[in-house]
């Protein structure tokens, strides 16, 4: 057993929302083997084809890895881990941190075909395919950004990535609304946190707008330049916006969770070409945060 592999208390609490064994032949045997194998590339960084054989073929394992990130079970998963924390009092609704971080990506990363595989036709939702696959252009090379919301616990609740070069006010709303936490004993998934927080990026009159139409509370620095241009427009511009300086300071736990996902080395650097198959890799990074709380 090596660092990245699931231990018997992680493996009991995973091994219920994965998918069953289906088809002829006995499709999906193993699954332990498989996604410690998975686990082991994502915290090395290594290729696939590099895999150490106690994992079996290497291409069972990015197989696999690459179907459930094309047909959501990677989010599926996160999702049922986090109904079960849910049940269990673990999150902590009181403050939602947005944030983001940019990865570098690797030359390998680049390349992929600009026409859509077959897999990738058929994607909705947050993994669809887009044709700058998620890279960005700047000074520094290819670059894709991670935006997520987490708990006060440190651990992410919605994952979503775009062009390294894209703003961080844009994605708020869409990161918040795949906050999705289902309730086991029936309802509807729990998608409004008590308090949100975030730095001067996310600081806009739509963001502020939508908190208050969910109300929301939150608490986000208004830069020089908007509370200038806000007094300047006199009794036009609104009233001052509202903040906390203590409740401000726990911005570093979504800080300290951007850190604790970017400690796998898949995820600190791209290595993966489609954009589908990078977001099920932050997923996975993101389930395993779960199961080690």
């Amino acid at each position: 057993m090596v660092r990245s592999d699931l231990s018997d208390a992680q493996w009991a609490r995973l091994e219920p929302h994965l998918p069953k064994n289906v088809g002829r032949g006995g499709r999906w045997k193993c699954h332990r083997k498989v996604i410690n194998g998975i686990l082991f590339r994502q915290r090395t960084g290594i290729p696939w084809r590099d895999l150490p054989m106690r994992f079996g073929k290497w291409k069972t394992c990015y197989d696999r890895h690459r179907r459930w990130s094309a047909d959501g079970t990677w989010e599926k998963v996160l999702r049922a881990v986090q109904a079960d924390a849910d049940v269990e009092g673990r999150i902590d609704w009181s403050m939602v941190g947005i944030d983001s971080t940019t990865c570098r990506a690797h030359q390998h990363a680049a390349g992929a075909r600009s026409r859509p595989s077959r897999i990738s036709r058929k994607l909705t939702g947050p993994a669809q395919h887009s044709r700058d696959e998620a890279l960005g252009r700047s000074r520094g090379g290819l670059t894709t950004k991670i935006h997520l919301a987490a708990d006060g616990g440190c651990r992410p609740l919605a994952v979503l990535i775009t062009p390294g070069q894209w703003g961080d006010a844009p994605q708020m709303i869409p990161v918040l609304e795949r906050v999705r936490v289902p309730r086991p004993g029936g309802g509807h998934p729990r998608t409004r946190p008590d308090h949100v927080s975030g730095d001067k990026a996310y600081s806009s009159r739509r963001n502020r707008h939508y908190l208050r139409r969910r109300q929301i509370k939150h608490t986000i620095p208004e830069p020089r330049n908007q509370r200038a241009n806000r007094q300047h427009r006199g009794s036009q511009g609104g009233r001052p916006t509202g903040f906390n300086k203590s409740l401000y300071k726990r911005r570093n736990e979504v800080e300290r969770t951007v850190n604790a996902l970017k400690a796998s080395r898949a995820v600190a650097t791209r290595y993966d070409k489609r954009a589908y198959v990078f977001h099920g890799t932050v997923t996975l990074a993101a389930i395993r945060l779960w199961l080690r709380s």
